[in-house]
């Protein structure tokens, strides 16, 4: 199967989880086409403008892993914060708590994978 980029689904969302501005999310894998196999929930590539957030949230019964693309940000890791920069990787697993925030002057572009424990 090939999913070509100009037939992936892009939400634009408000305030997710809690954080501040828009962002953008583009969907490589879709569970209601049972992409995952029921393994996951999440794979995308997720661009927040400068000063935009995602907010602080914990994760239950599943685990996150972002990878830093483009950009330069600001991860809380389970109260810990800690600059992030492309090549990156954060790993919040089942019962830990993140967000991310850009703190840059360009876009900074994540990929979030998120599978069921």
């Amino acid at each position: 199967m090939i999913k070509h980029s100009k037939d992936l689904r892009t939400d634009t969302v408000s305030n997710f989880r809690g954080g501040k501005g828009e962002i953008q999310m583009t969907h490589f894998l879709e569970t209601e086409k049972n992409e995952f196999n029921a393994k996951g929930r999440l794979f995308a590539k997720n661009v927040l403008k400068p000063g935009t957030s995602i907010g602080f949230h914990e994760h239950v019964g599943d685990t996150e892993t972002y990878v830093i693309l483009s950009g330069e940000g600001l991860v809380n890791d389970n109260g810990d914060q800690k600059p992030v920069k492309p090549g990156d990787v954060i790993i919040t697993k089942n019962g830990e708590s993140h967000s991310i925030e850009n703190t840059g002057t360009v876009d900074l572009e994540v990929m979030a994978l998120i599978l069921f424990d």
